[in-house]
């Protein structure tokens, strides 16, 4: 079985980011203070790899509201299962750095 690649440092705080329910890219810019040409690549990024999907909202409600239609992304089971996975893998490096004295 090949070995995944670590997701980097943009994607995963897009993917964390969506985890947390924040569903658009502007939202995602804004809670990461990420700008849209890491935002937008990641999220494409993760769609291609089966980590988010993504569904357009009804445009009507966009209209209403005076601006265009929303992208909206979802964490997949294989998203959640690859979040989980890296953050463990990040939080073990923290603490081996933290007991070791370095920081």
């Amino acid at each position: 079985m090949a070995r995944r690649r670590r997701l980097g440092t943009a994607a995963l705080v897009v993917l964390r980011a969506i985890a947390q329910e924040h569903p658009y890219g502007f939202q995602i810019m804004d809670v990461t203070g990420l700008p849209g040409g890491s935002v937008y690549p990641a999220l494409a990024a993760l769609e291609r790899d089966g980590l988010v999907d993504s569904s357009w909202e009804d445009p009507v409600i966009a209209r209403q509201e005076k601006r265009p239609p929303r992208r909206y992304y979802r964490i997949t089971a294989l998203g959640s299962e690859r979040l989980e996975k890296q953050l463990a893998w990040l939080s073990g490096i923290a603490a081996a750095g933290a007991t070791s004295g370095k920081a």
